[in-house]
C-alpha cells in the first residue's frame, strides 16, 4: 500500500514521468493534503501567476482512501489560488480518489499548459495525455456522462465551462455533486487546457494486516453507528445546521446585513424535495441528498449562501440555483457570497446600472440564476463577478468594506461568526482564507458543553461560553491539527472527533486504523505532529506569497456592525480582544508576534527529503 506512485504530467512537453513516493515525505506528511502541501511548497516560487503555465495543480489521495476504513474517500486538490493569490487547496469525496489509487497513483501533478484541449487518463500504473476536443465546452454533468459512455466504468474529476473560461472560483467536480469547490481549482485546470483527469484501476491496495484492519473497522463502524448524531445526519444531512444557526440568530443573510432568515429553508421542507440519501465510497453515514430536480444536495452551505445570503426563501429555487452552479462548475460558496456582495453594493449606490446592465435586488431568483450563467460564460456583468474578490478593482475601494472574505476568499460558512468567537478566529487564521473546514469547532454551535468536557477536548482554560474570547485559541489550535491529520488520511470530517460531535473518531482510532492498514506506528504525539507540520508548511507557502499578520483578520462588518436580530443581537467582534486572541494563537503555534515561523522550524521543514 505504501508503494503507490506520483505521476508528473508535463503538459507543455506532452510528457509523463512516474516516480516512487519518497519515504521521508510519506513519513512526515502521510498523504492527501499533507503531501500536496509539501510538494506545492517545493515546486512553486514566489510571484507565480496562478493562471500561467508555471503554476501546478496537484491531486492527492489520503493515505487510507480506498481502504475499508469508513468514510475514507477523500482527496485534496492543491495549487496557488487564482482567487486569492495564496494557498489554493480543496478537499473532495466521492469515488474518484479510490479509483485513482486502484490505478496505482496517490498523487498526480499537472505542470505547464497543453497547446490544445486535453484530458489525463490514468489506468493501472500508466498515464496518458489524450485529446479532449470532443469534451471541451461541456458542463460537468455532460462531460462525465460522455467520458463514461466512451471509456467505460471510469471515475472523472473535471472542470466545467466556468473553468474553461477561467472564472476565478471555478471548481473541479466528480460525480453529480462532489466538488473540490474552493480556491479556483477548476480555473487552474482550465488554464492548462485540461478538461479532466480520468481514472480506471484494477490494481487494488495491499493491506499490511488485513484481519486486524477488519477487526478495527468493525469496532469503528459500531462506534460511529452507535452515535445519536449518525442517524440524524443520515436522514436530513447537513441542512439540519441551518435551523440550528437560524434559531440562534447566526445565519448570514443578505450579505450579512441581517442574521436571521425564513424557516422555510429548514431541513423538514428540504426533505420534501429529496428522493433518497446517498453516500461517498465506503461511507456508512449517507448524508447526501439526491434531489428531485436532477442533482444532489442541497448542503447547509448552498441553503445558506444561495438562499438566505441572496434573500431567497423558496426551497425549490435554492436547489435549482445549487444544481446550476454545480453543473457549470462554480463554487457555491463564492458564488453566493459574490452575488450577495454585488446586490448590496447596488443598494448602496456604489455600483449602478451603467455597470450591471440592470437593477440588482435581493430575492430575485431569475436574476441570480442568470448571473450564474453569465459568470460561467464571462458575459456582461458576469465577467466582472467572475473575478470574485478581485472585482473590487472595478467596484472601487469602498466596496471592500462590504466584502465578506478573508485572504481574498469569500466566506464558505453560512454561519455569522460575530457571535461565536472561536469561529471568528478560525476563519481569520485558516490557511486558504475564510473557510469552515480547516478549523471549524462545530461543538460551539450545537450545545453549551460543560467546562470539564470542553477542557478535556481542547485543554485547560477554555470557556464553555461560545461568546467568550477566553481560551478560544486552544479550540482553534486543536481543530486545526486534527482536521489536518484527517485530510492527510483521507477520512471525512463528519466522523471526526470535535467536528460534529465530542465523540466520533479521535487520534487513538486513527492510530489503530493506520497501523492495521499500513504497518506505520504513530502515537498521539507523532500523529498530532503531522498536523502541526502541515499547518506550518501551509504558512510557509503563504508567507512566500506575501502573507503577513494583517491578512489574519475579518471582514470590516464583523468588527464594526453589531448583529441586529434575534438572541445574538448586539454581538460583534471586539478588535482588541480579537488581536489578543490572535497573539495567543500564534504563541501556541510557535510563531512570533508577526505570525512568522522560527528559522529553525523553517529549516527543519525544508530539510524533508525526497522531492521527486
Amino acid at each position: 500500500m505504501l508503494d503507490r506512485k506520483i505521476g508528473i504530467v508535463d503538459l507543455s512537453r506532452n510528457s509523463v514521468k512516474i516516480v516512487d513516493m519518497p519515504k521521508d515525505i510519506r513519513a512526515k506528511y502521510l498523504g492527501g493534503r499533507g503531501i500536496n502541501t509539501y510538494l506545492l511548497y517545493k515546486l512553486l516560487r514566489k510571484g507565480v501567476d496562478p493562471l500561467s503555465p508555471n503554476n501546478v495543480l496537484i491531486l492527492g489521495a489520503g493515505l487510507l482512501t480506498g481502504t475499508l476504513v469508513p468514510n475514507s474517500s477523500r482527496f485534496n486538490v492543491s495549487t496557488k489560488s487564482p482567487e486569492t493569490g495564496f494557498l489554493g487547496d480543496s478537499n473532495c469525496g466521492g469515488f474518484f480518489a479510490p479509483e485513482m489509487r486502484y490505478a496505482g497513483f496517490d498523487h498526480i501533478i499537472l505542470k505547464g499548459k497543453a497547446k490544445k484541449p486535453r484530458y489525463v487518463y490514468v489506468e493501472d500504473g500508466d498515464i496518458e495525455i489524450r485529446d479532449a476536443r470532443d469534451y471541451w465546452g461541456m458542463n460537468t454533468n455532460d462531460a462525465q456522462v460522455s467520458f463514461r459512455k466512451n471509456l467505460g466504468d471510469v471515475e472523472v474529476a473535471c472542470c466545467g465551462t466556468a473553468g474553461e473560461n477561467l472564472v476565478r472560483f471555478a471548481n473541479l467536480r466528480t460525480g453529480v455533486k462532489n466538488s473540490a469547490g474552493r480556491c479556483g481549482t477548476g480555473a487552474v485546470m482550465g488554464s492548462k487546457n485540461v478538461k479532466a483527469v480520468v481514472a480506471y484501476g484494477t490494481m487494488g491496495l495491499k493491506i499490511k494486516h488485513p484481519q486486524k484492519l477488519l477487526d478495527v473497522v468493525k469496532e469503528v463502524e459500531d462506534y460511529i453507528l452507535g452515535s445519536k448524531l449518525t442517524p440524524i445526519l443520515g436522514s436530513v444531512g447537513t441542512p439540519l445546521l441551518y435551523e440550528v444557526s437560524n434559531e440562534l440568530g447566526a445565519i448570514r443573510t443578505k450579505n450579512s446585513q441581517l442574521n436571521q432568515w425564513s424557516d422555510s429553508l429548514n431541513a423538514e421542507n428540504i426533505e420534501k424535495e429529496v428522493e433518497k440519501m446517498i453516500g461517498c465510497s465506503s461511507c456508512i453515514v449517507h448524508c447526501r441528498h439526491r434531489n428531485k430536480l436532477g442533482g444532489e444536495g442541497p448542503e447547509y452551505t448552498s441553503v445558506g449562501l444561495l438562499g438566505a445570503n441572496v434573500g431567497i426563501d423558496d426551497v425549490k429555487q435554492v436547489i435549482e440555483l445549487q444544481n446550476i452552479a454545480n453543473d457549470l462548475g462554480l463554487d457555491v460558496s463564492s458564488a453566493g457570497t459574490i452575488i450577495a456582495w454585488a446586490f448590496e453594493l447596488f443598494e448602496l449606490g456604489i455600483i449602478n446600472e451603467k455597470m450591471t446592465g440592470e437593477k440588482l435586488e435581493f430575492g430575485n431568483f431569475e436574476q441570480a440564476r442568470s448571473l450564474l450563467h453569465d459568470i460561467a460564460g464571462r458575459e456582461g456583468f458576469g465577467d466582472i463577478l467572475a473575478e470574485s474578490t478581485q472585482a473590487a478593482k472595478k467596484f472601487g475601494k469602498k466596496s471592500e468594506d462590504y466584502l465578506i472574505a478573508v485572504k481574498n476568499l469569500p466566506q464558505s460558512d453560512p454561519h455569522d461568526v460575530r457571535y461565536i468567537k472561536a469561529f471568528a478566529l478560525g476563519i481569520a487564521t485558516a490557511s486558504r482564507g475564510a473557510d469552515h473546514l480547516r478549523s471549524r469547532p462545530t461543538l460551539e454551535i450545537f450545545l453549551r458543553l460543560p467546562k470539564e468536557v470542553k477542557e478535556r477536548i481542547y485543554g485547560k482554560g477554555v470557556s464553555p461560553d461560545p461568546t467568550s474570547y477566553d481560551g478560544k485559541e486552544k479550540t482553534v489550535y486543536f481543530s486545526d491539527n486534527i482536521f489536518a491529520v484527517v485530510d492527510c488520511l483521507g477520512i471525512c470530517k463528519f466522523i471526526c472527533h470535535g467536528f460534529n460531535s465530542p465523540h466520533f473518531l479521535d487520534y487513538p482510532r486513527f492510530e489503530a486504523l493506520l497501523e492495521a492498514a499500513t504497518g506505520m506506528k504513530y502515537g498521539r504525539r507523532k500523529m498530532e505532529a503531522v498536523g502541526k507540520r502541515v499547518i506550518d508548511t501551509e504558512r510557509m507557502f503563504n508567507i512566500r506569497q506575501g502573507l503577513t499578520r494583517k491578512d489574519d483578520t475579518l471582514p470590516k462588518r464583523y468588527f464594526d456592525d453589531p448583529m441586529p436580530m434575534g438572541p445574538t443581537k448586539g454581538h460583534h467582534i471586539d478588535r482588541n480582544e480579537f488581536d489578543a486572541m490572535l497573539s495567543r494563537y500564534y504563541k501556541l503555534r510557535g510563531w512570533d508576534e508577526k505570525g512568522m515561523l522560527a528559522p529553525s522550524r523553517v529549516e527543519e521543514i525544508k530539510s524533508v527529503g525526497g522531492l521527486p
